[in-house]
């Protein structure tokens, strides 16, 4: 079930249910999980993309067995908001996860930049070069989805708060 505002998402939300953030790649599929407060972005693991059923599998099982609530998918608008080839295949992706989990609520955040700022952050930290690759999408669906955590606490009337540092 597509959701097209903050608005919308907290209310289909049920009680206690986490949020599963994906930043979603040509390669890999970063995953990042909220607690049940829906406080904190965690970041769970880089899935290695091969083919779509066993990437579908993959975040199917984790949906199952960790209290999935709902789902935000980074999308990588262009820097004038425009939708680019990525975006349609961002997009593509998540109408297939639609069709394998049809009752889970599903919405895509603009995701500009988070991938700029998390690589920042990770300089800013003195990580290796290989250490950063292995982990950049990873920590790019934790700003993705901590940024939903935010906008959800606004949407509520509460003040949100800044993103922890990665």
């Amino acid at each position: 079930m597509l959701i097209r505002n903050l608005q919308e998402l907290a209310a289909a939300l049920p009680s206690r249910a986490r949020l599963l953030g994906l930043d979603v790649g040509t390669k890999t599929i970063g995953v990042a999980l909220s607690d049940e407060g829906r406080l904190v972005a965690s970041g769970r693991e880089t899935i290695r993309r091969t083919k779509l059923a066993k990437d579908l599998d993959a975040l199917a099982k984790l949906v199952a067995t960790e209290a999935v609530g709902a789902v935000v998918i980074g999308l990588p608008l262009n820097m004038d908001g425009s939708e680019g080839p990525r975006c349609q295949s961002v997009r593509q992706f998540g109408c297939d996860f639609e069709k394998r989990l049809p009752a889970l609520p599903l919405f895509f955040w603009d995701e500009r930049l988070s991938t700029m700022a998390v690589t920042r952050t990770m300089l800013e930290a003195d990580l290796s070069r290989a250490r950063r690759a292995e982990v950049v999408d990873k920590l790019a669906a934790v700003y993705i989805l901590q940024g939903v955590l935010d906008g959800l606490r606004g949407a509520a009337g509460a003040r949100p708060t800044t993103p922890p540092r990665l």
